[in-house]
């Protein structure tokens, strides 16, 4: 089944098309250590996903690009066109002359409404390409005004208009230092429509992958660049095809639906992270070997101690032991407690996958009480290995590692609005203060579940 991906704003289009060059060089990759005939089928299957074919032979990516300023979309286009291994289609593309000015309620309020009918015809084209649609993968950022504003519009129109499709939003976290003033109440408007019409929100941090490209890739001079295509591996990682159950002799059919079924039980809890070891340089793999046990116990202590890379980690998390009196629920403020899950998903990749002992993960103390530890985790795999590493693992998990963050964000947000801050920015399009009061409700409720889980 086909993903329908929709690139919006410029950090949307520029992580969009890093995430279709990561699958294309993952898919000519010559190192998959596997068969011919899995190498084959897994080609097969990642076609299916992501590209229809052209008559030239070069692959086309299922995507529709929208963006309110014609620069960053027209460079993408050139950009992969000129790589030669795959290409946009030209007519898959809507941008404006004139940019969103940074403001939510123009791109949602004004842009939205105004262009929805050419961006759905584009969406509507696209999706009738697929022989079978899986489901939407949106990709956006919070900050910003178009890929946040315009993308949650572009996200309820989906909803309305595929009532029985998947949408899956991939957001990106601004920076806590700030790039745009009014970036806190751009990402709580955002994050609170998409809560009420996206089935899942996977969620970066730009400040977690900055650390990643500078304690582990060893990227002196961090450009925007490096920081898209450290996501695009993980994303990667994750999309590419596998086999969702034991013994399955082909490759997962439907990645949308089976990531929501592993991950999201319940409509209140659907805010996605994900994690992926190793992550390092060309150079110093060279000099790198690792074991899937090694892996697997990095990665179950980035989950109980949410730690979003493998260096760094704080040991002492320890999840509570059965029998023992569960101490008392931490504030979201406090820095060293248990993350506890709701869901997780590991995604295997490489050699010997089969011998892996996952058994850590299926400890009923890592989980919420009222799900069944068997049912909250799922293990994805396949033998062929991913991009340039002879064995790696991804972990999604639905779990409290945003409660920080987003206490956080509503916090900041709260104060300038209650203070009246930059609020006539917005009233002037449309949006009211009981809109604004409406989402802070939205996201303090999001808040106080996870926060009692």
């Amino acid at each position: 089944m086909s993903i329908v991906t929709i690139q919006l704003g410029q950090c949307g289009n520029q992580i969009g098309y890093e995430v279709f060059n990561a699958i294309c060089s993952d898919f000519h990759s010559t190192h998959g250590l596997c068969s011919k005939k899995e190498n084959e089928s897994y080609q097969e299957a990642c076609k299916e996903r992501f590209f229809s074919e052209e008559k030239t032979g070069v692959p086309v990516a299922q995507a529709v690009l929208v963006d309110m300023e014609p620069k960053v979309i027209s460079q993408t286009l050139s950009m992969a066109a000129r790589s030669g291994h795959w290409k946009y289609d030209h007519q898959s593309h809507f941008c404006q002359k004139q940019g969103s000015g940074n403001n939510w309620a123009n791109g949602y309020s004004v842009h939205g409404p105004r262009y929805r009918e050419v961006i759905m015809n584009l969406v509507q084209k696209e999706a009738e390409k697929c022989d079978r649609l899986s489901g939407f993968f949106t990709v956006m950022s919070m900050a910003g005004g178009t890929g946040s504003g315009m993308g949650a519009f572009v996200t309820q129109c989906l909803r309305d208009a595929f009532p029985t499709s998947f949408i899956l939003n991939q957001v990106i976290w601004p920076y806590g230092t700030g790039e745009v003033i009014v970036q806190n109440y751009n990402s709580v408007l955002t994050l609170s429509h998409l809560y009420q019409s996206s089935d899942a929100l996977l969620v970066h941090e730009n400040d977690a992958i900055h650390k990643i490209c500078a304690q582990l890739m060893n990227i002196k001079k961090i450009s925007f660049r490096d920081v898209n295509q450290v996501i695009a591996h993980q994303l990667g990682s994750v999309f590419q095809p596998t086999y969702s159950s034991e013994g399955a002799s082909q490759y997962s059919r439907s990645p949308l639906g089976d990531l929501m079924e592993s991950l999201v039980p319940h409509p209140e809890f659907k805010m996605l992270g994900l994690r992926n070891i190793p992550q390092m340089s060309e150079n110093s793999l060279a000099y790198s070997t690792f074991t899937w046990p090694g892996l697997i116990k990095h990665l179950r202590q980035m989950l109980i101690a949410n730690a979003k890379m493998e260096e760094g980690i704080d040991w002492q998390v320890r999840p509570p032991l059965p029998g023992h009196p569960v101490p008392p629920k931490a504030s979201p403020n406090k820095a060293l407690h248990f993350n506890t899950s709701i869901a997780n998903l590991v995604v295997l990749r490489g050699k010997d996958v089969q011998s892996v002992d996952l058994g850590g993960f299926r400890d009923p103390a890592l989980y919420t009480s009222w799900l069944n530890p068997q049912e909250a985790f799922n293990i994805w795999k396949t033998p062929r290995a991913f991009n340039k590493y002879e064995k790696s693992a991804s972990l999604v998990s639905n779990s409290q590692f945003l409660l920080k963050l987003m206490d956080n964000i509503v916090g900041k947000a709260w104060n300038m609005f209650a203070s009246k801050a930059y609020v006539h920015q917005y009233t002037k399009f449309g949006i009211e203060e009981e809109d604004f009061l409406d989402c802070f409700t939205t996201l303090e409720q999001v808040i106080s579940s996870y926060a009692s889980l």
